[in-house]
């Protein structure tokens, strides 16, 4: 941290006497050398800004969240002892000296009197009291456990290659958004600064001061957004409207999505030959396949130094790059490209570069900045320059060169190393792009320095580079970026992210699941993990096999590694079919993935719509519940979580086990509990800790919520609606399936009717999204189960409609299914493979034609 030189403004005079009620206060102190403003301003009905700047410390010039207007809907009444403390009521909101939650209960947020904002050096520093006992999450990617309680964090980013999930700090994002969840109320805070910073959790404390948090931010002014809500979904939903909701990612991306960097690093055999063999293996072992990571190989000089060198392509390992793309394409495989934003020195196109102020300035120099910068192998390094895109030259480069990618056949660019670990704050930015022009006029004095603008805001400049490059290139598919690290307001252009370069453990495993849970929460949507670790030793058959089966039931499902072992160039890799005694299970997993590609989209959909993440923590709605509040194992995150509404997906996350402790949420006692959809099938009763048998080569624990609803596909690489062409021939997206999960039989008495619903599109066209919505509802019997189904197809219709809906009852269910609606007929169907009897809901046209059918046959 930098050297503390704490001053705390005392003496503020308001600005605005005269006015008791308004949306905005703004106070004014001369104390120090410089005017110090400090405002707070009711934006609306839950959020909240707050600023302290001066001359010396701006407000962010280029912050991760649009400046919000205030709606008028919201006034603040002004009450307090003196001039120098005030108390801010809003409604039963009480803020500034006290923030205080909802009436009846203890403050959800308190300014720590007589030391709350202060000029701290070149930055500032926001002092709160910690409340011990509580639960705080946030703060984008951080180390498992979920819980962020009595820790200290840095707020920047970096390549932290085989981090250690359970310590290591920072990672790749730097989201300055701490929560605070209680039973009676959230609070969370936001920094919109780029800037470098640190937050203590409670891990400070003073005899004088007592428990605290603090936020530390190295340069500028502070500018802070204050949400408060009942519940999770409420806060979550604030932040969105300020810093913008999750992208719609495209169908095919919720496939399995392969990698490896060993493929595309080796000259014998060439690599765009070594990768025509990997697809030709998938087809052997019958494994669908989405997509491919094409790491940074394929970009490496053909001649020595032998260096990554962006936008350009290694002709001896791919003589015909649009070719090798075209035969991907011909295989149904889409193609993902690793770029990076830097160039090195022996680029082509460096001093060009450099000569036109592509990259960041040395004040020292006055020249490019220098930079070591990874150029080969494990920890080979080598001297180059960041991309400045806050400067013309630099944007041009890298968007011009999206553009040709996306020409050659690149479906996805993956913004990777864009962690911008930049050694020195005092590296001067270009800011030659009018849209970055337009903030320095909020700058009282020239500031070029990188510490100010923050090195973060490049990776989400990077991200609209790619973004718009692609959305140019391809205008009638949606803009598709994957990206390794972010801000908060990256994930505007980036729709996908993952947790970076991980290891290989059962405790890797475990941990990533709680920092699944808290990137959710800020946005990190279609997110998920290298499947079987990226970097380490190769995982066990066993391990392999359980991390499989947990992937599948994420937003993201991905194996990609670089096993360095003996060759830190090449590398090893993890295949599916490594392992021959497990081939069946992990095809087994795989097409279960696809089949729930219509639940997994639906949940993007809403993501996208509403900021609910697809993966949630288990007291996500179950605020009721005391047991999620005071037990540490559901606090920490890392053991179980939900996947949508109906889904309540455990683990076993140690080798030899066969059963594992899940505990079942209980809203009410209408609860009517859960279904395990593994073997031996039982119904279980919500409120309470089940152990679930777990056999490594069969399952791991998959819960459904009774009254729940799960809608399916077909278990392998479909054509989405919106595809314009369909070079692998796949089949199309005409058949859905939903699972449904009644209560049992003995206790059912009709009188309980349950809802679900779900969302489609045509899986690839670019926003805004035309949506269709269908409704299941249902209420069952000892002997049926009476099914109603609704659809809106008003903006889109999914091939599928005219066939019908299959209705899908659990294994060992021997009801009929009936029709609640005249209108709907449904016909019963074989069990499937799986033992699960079939009911086909026919449409209304259709309807008609079918009675007629069956009065023939007679």
């Amino acid at each position: 941290m930098a050297p503390q030189g704490e001053f705390v403004p005392k003496a503020y005079i308001d600005q605005d006497e005269e006015s008791t009620e308004s949306s905005l206060i703004h106070l004014r102190t001369s104390e120090a050398d410089v005017q110090i403003d400090f405002t707070f301003e009711a934006v609306k009905p839950g959020l909240f800004r707050t600023t302290l700047s001066s001359k010396t410390h701006p407000l962010p010039p280029f912050p991760s969240a649009p400046r919000l207007e205030a709606d008028g809907s919201t006034s603040i009444v002004l009450d307090g002892p003196n001039d120098f403390s005030k108390i801010l009521s809003c409604g039963d909101i009480q803020a500034t000296v006290d923030w205080t939650g909802f009436q009846g209960h203890q403050p959800l947020h308190t300014d720590l009197q007589f030391r709350s904002y202060v000029i701290d050096g070149p930055g500032i520093a926001h002092y709160t009291r910690y409340h011990r006992n509580s639960l705080y999450m946030g703060l984008g990617e951080k180390a498992a456990p979920m819980d962020l309680s009595n820790r200290h964090f840095t707020l920047s980013a970096t390549d932290c290659f085989g981090y250690d999930v359970h310590r290591t700090d920072p990672m790749y994002k730097h989201i300055p958004l701490l929560i605070r969840a209680t039973p009676n109320g959230v609070v969370a805070t936001f920094s919109t600064s780029h800037a470098r910073g640190y937050y203590s959790v409670g891990s400070e404390m003073d005899g004088m001061w007592g428990h605290f948090k603090v936020y530390r931010q190295d340069y500028g002014g502070l500018e802070l957004y204050t949400m408060i809500g009942r519940t999770l979904q409420e806060v979550v939903k604030l932040y969105a409207d300020l810093v913008g909701y999750p992208l719609l990612v495209p169908r095919w991306a919720f496939g399995y999505l392969a990698g490896g960097m060993k493929y595309s690093m080796l000259d014998s055999p060439r690599a765009s030959d070594a990768l025509m063999q990997f697809a030709a293996r998938l087809e052997k072992h019958d494994i669908p396949c989405s997509g491919f990571q094409m790491s940074s190989g394929y970009t490496v000089a053909e001649k020595g130094p032998k260096t990554r060198n962006v936008f350009t392509w290694n002709r001896h390992r791919f003589p015909d790059p649009k070719g090798f793309c075209d035969a991907f394409h011909k295989r149904g495989i889409r193609l993902i490209a690793n770029i990076k934003p830097y160039v090195l020195a022996s680029h082509l196109e460096y001093d060009k570069l450099m000569e036109a102020g592509a990259f960041f300035s040395d004040p020292r120099s006055g020249k490019s900045a220098v930079a070591r910068l990874w150029s080969a192998g494990g920890g080979e390094s080598g001297e180059g320059g960041h991309i400045d895109f806050s400067s013309k030259a630099g944007w041009e480069f890298w968007y011009n060169g999206v553009k040709e990618l996306r020409k050659t056949g690149m479906d996805c660019m993956w913004n990777d190393n864009n962690e911008y670990t930049i050694p020195d704050d005092s590296w001067m930015l270009g800011l030659s792009r009018t849209a970055v022009q337009d903030a320095i006029s909020r700058l009282d004095e020239d500031r070029k320095d990188i510490g100010l603008w923050g090195r973060a805001m490049h990776c989400e400049l990077m991200a609209k580079c790619s973004h718009d490059a692609s959305a140019e290139a391809k205008p009638d598919e949606r803009p598709f970026v994957l990206t390794r690290s972010a801000t908060a307001s990256t994930m505007r252009y980036a729709a996908s992210s993952w947790s970076g370069d991980n290891v290989t453990s059962w405790d890797s495993m475990r941990g990533a699941n709680a920092v699944s849970l808290t990137a959710g929460m800020c946005l990190l949507q279609c997110y998920g993990h290298d499947i079987g670790g990226f970097e380490g030793p190769q995982p066990s058959p066993e391990l392999l096999l359980r991390w499989v089966q947990l992937g599948i039931h994420s937003p993201r499902f991905a194996i990609n590694c670089f096993k360095t072992l003996d060759d830190d160039k090449v590398g090893d890799v993890i295949e599916p079919w490594m392992y021959p005694q497990i081939i069946p299970e992990v095809r087994k997993a795989i097409r279960r993935r696809y089949e729930i590609i219509p639940y997994l989209y639906s949940l993007m959909l809403q993501s996208h719509r509403t900021a609910v993440p697809p993966q949630r923590w288990t007291g996500w709605g179950y605020e009721a519940d005391h047991e999620i509040w005071t037990n540490k194992v559901l606090k920490d995150g890392e053991t179980q979580y939900w996947l949508g509404d109906t889904l309540l997906v455990g683990g076993v996350y140690e080798p030899g086990q066969s059963q594992a402790h899940v505990y079942l949420p209980k809203r009410s006692n209408d609860d009517a509990g859960f279904l395990n959809t593994n073997a031996p099938y039982q119904y279980l009763s919500a409120g309470q800790w089940a152990t679930i048998h777990s056999p490594w080569k069969e399952s791991i624990p998959v819960l459904a919520r009774i009254g729940g609803a799960v809608p399916i596909g077909k278990n392998k690489q479909v054509a989405a609606p919106g595809e314009k062409s369909n070079r692998a021939n796949l089949t199309p997206d005409n058949w859905r399936g939903v699972e449904i999960f009644p209560p049992p039989e003995e206790s059912s008495d009709g009188t309980k009717t349950f809802v679900g619903s779900w969302l489609e599109d045509d899986g690839i066209s670019p926003p805004p999204a035309k949506v269709a919505k269908f409704v299941i509802g249902y209420a069952a019997t000892s002997n049926e189960v009476a099914v109603s189904f609704a659809r809106d197809t008003t903006a889109f219709t999914p091939p599928w409609v005219m066939k019908g809906l299959t209705i899908i009852l659990p294994v060992g269910d021997r009801r009929q299914v009936v029709s609640s609606d005249e209108r709907v007929l449904i016909e019963a169907r074989r069990e499937d493979e799986s033992g699960r009897r079939r009911f086909l809901v026919l449409p209304e046209g259709q309807v008609a034609r079918s009675k007629h059918r069956s009065a023939a046959t007679k």
